[in-house]
């Protein structure tokens, strides 16, 4: 379906992007300092479960509305924003004891990290702007987007995780004393507040 000479120019260029730290990785990174490493793996899983359908939504075509109408961009980048401010106020309410965190769900980690993925309508013009330069228009397009998306898509679940995974490790440490324990909830609080306004006020052209 891809001429492998296109995959191996497409590898690198995929890893360098997974690498580049950016709001998905620090969600991730948000979570695993909250809750450990099972949040922080249900969030990356989250995150790449959110890039398959932007992969997909593009692959389609159906991305081209999004570019061309601003308003639909606004309307999903600012539900974005409001989410994000919500994880941020709820975090602020909910203590990081011992306990919370082993009882945290990550089907909320999980849910959290999609819908973030999903409301930040840049991830679906990125890939607009970058699969296209590896994809051969005279062989079916879709299957292409698809293949080339869950490269990335699984590339950045295992870099992400690792970040969040990482944190976790830190965190967990961490909770044990109450003043360490309000100030990782004001650090993650003020993750989520950033990644809000990055979404509010960065530009909208790629």
């Amino acid at each position: 379906m891809i001429d492998p000479l296109v995959l191996l120019a497409f590898l690198p260029a995929a890893l360098a992007l997974n690498f580049t730290p950016g709001a998905d990785m620090l969600f991730c990174l948000a979570q695993g300092t909250r809750g450990g490493a099972r949040p922080a793996i249900a969030a990356s899983l989250g995150v790449s479960t959110g890039s398959m359908v932007h992969v997909l939504i593009a692959g389609l075509g159906l991305g081209y509305l999004v570019a061309q109408y601003p308003v639909i961009f606004d309307v999903i980048r600012y539900f974005g924003a409001v989410y994000l401010v919500w994880l941020a106020w709820r975090t602020l309410r909910s203590p990081l004891g011992s306990s919370d965190i082993q009882a945290m769900p990550t089907s909320r980690a999980f849910r959290d990290a999609l819908l973030v993925n999903l409301a930040n309508p840049k991830v679906i013009l990125f890939i607009l702007a970058f699969l296209p330069q590896f994809v051969d228009p005279t062989r079916p397009v879709l299957p292409q987007f698809l293949i080339l998306g869950a490269m990335i898509a699984a590339g950045g679940f295992f870099i992400n995780g690792a970040v969040g995974v990482f944190a976790g490790s830190i965190g967990q440490h961490m909770v044990k004393n109450p003043s360490f324990e309000r100030i990782l909830r004001w650090i993650t609080a003020t993750i989520f507040g950033a990644l809000a306004l990055r979404l509010l006020f960065e530009d909208k052209r790629i």
